[in-house]
């Protein structure tokens, strides 16, 4: 499967719920049918953008909105990959790192943008190490990091953090895209990182009360 490390990580032993990654305050420098919607994701579309569970979450660097904006099209419209989210378009009024927080945990799969612009931007690399922070931290995130290059503009292999070439990034340009695209974005696993967003979803409101 894409995304996974080249080789195999061994999960924890103990393999119950983290925590979600805590980061610092400091301001950083700079398909197939079997992803149709679900009927659980289809009452969750109507809920306000803070309680959506997505599919997918898109990080990428700031001038490369455009670009993210037409990969999650692509996702959602060629391959039924829905819904998913850009980070430039989660909710805001939040501090930063709680925005990136939500959209990791809040989805099944984070997609790394990896373009040219990626090494120019500061953020998108607390990005990614935010990211795989969480994907190693918390059981249920393991193998969920999805670095993607796009046809135009793409970083070459020989830029790329070594970090970064240590995943099986999903490649537009190479003819076997739409093969692995599906194979990646399965609706079972999607259901079971589902499933543990809305236990700890109901387990905070229980509390709450």
């Amino acid at each position: 499967m894409m995304g996974n490390i080249n080789h195999q990580r061994k999960p924890p032993l103990d393999a119950g719920k983290a925590n979600q990654i805590e980061i610092s305050k400091e301001e950083p420098a700079c398909c197939s049918n079997d992803n149709a919607v679900t009927p659980q994701m289809d009452s969750l579309l109507n809920e306000d953008n803070k309680e959506m569970f997505y599919k997918f979450v898109i990080l990428h660097a700031e001038t490369d909105i455009n670009e993210a904006v037409r990969m999650k099209d692509m996702l959602q419209d060629t391959f039924h990959v829905k819904p998913g989210i850009i980070f430039a378009e989660m909710p805001a009024g939040q501090h930063i790192f709680k925005t990136l927080d939500n959209a990791i945990n809040g989805s099944a799969w984070t997609i790394i943008l990896l373009t040219e612009n990626f090494l120019k931007e500061t953020w998108c690399e607390f990005q990614f190490n935010a990211t795989l922070i969480n994907s190693i931290n918390m059981y249920h995130k393991y193998n969920t990091v999805i670095p993607v290059r796009p046809k135009d503009n793409y970083l070459p292999r020989d830029k790329t953090p070594f970090p970064i070439n240590l995943f099986n990034a999903l490649e537009e340009t190479r003819p076997e895209f739409s093969r692995l695209v599906e194979r990646t974005f399965q609706e079972s696993i999607y259901q079971k990182h589902y499933a543990t967003w809305k236990a700890e979803k109901d387990s905070i409101e229980q509390r709450e009360i």
